[in-house]
């Protein structure tokens, strides 16, 4: 089972990037998504998530208003659209697979963990 997280990099304050995690292996069509990311020297923070059917999404308040989580179970692909960015966003961005049909904030309710894709915010 494998979540590979993409479509990360070097972008300009203001600028944007879309995020991609594809799980192969299995599918997560049953279960909640979610993003967390890793600054250096910082812990692990949650950014968003999204359940099964995308009915319910969470985002973090740092985030709230620019990041954007969509699912595309077809294609067994979440995504994480960011917007505005800043440099205070910048860190390695890791996509996980929950536990239950819900996304949550806790990191402990996600079973499966991508490898993480880099964003970096600078000018």
């Amino acid at each position: 089972v494998q979540l590979q997280a993409s479509g990360g990099g070097l972008v300009q304050p203001g600028g944007s990037l879309r995020l991609s995690c594809v799980a192969s292996g299995r599918t997560f069509n049953n279960n909640g998504m979610g993003w967390f990311r890793q600054a250096p020297g910082k812990e692990r923070e949650f950014v968003s998530a999204i359940s099964w059917n995308s009915a319910s999404t969470l985002y973090a308040d740092s985030v709230k208003g620019r990041f954007t989580i969509a699912r595309d179970n077809a294609k067994n692909t979440v995504y994480l659209q960011m917007n505005s960015l800043r440099p205070g966003d910048t860190a390695n961005y890791y996509c996980a697979a929950a536990r239950r049909a819900w996304g949550s904030r806790g990191a402990s309710e996600y079973t499966y963990w991508g490898q993480g894709t880099q964003v970096t915010v600078s000018s």
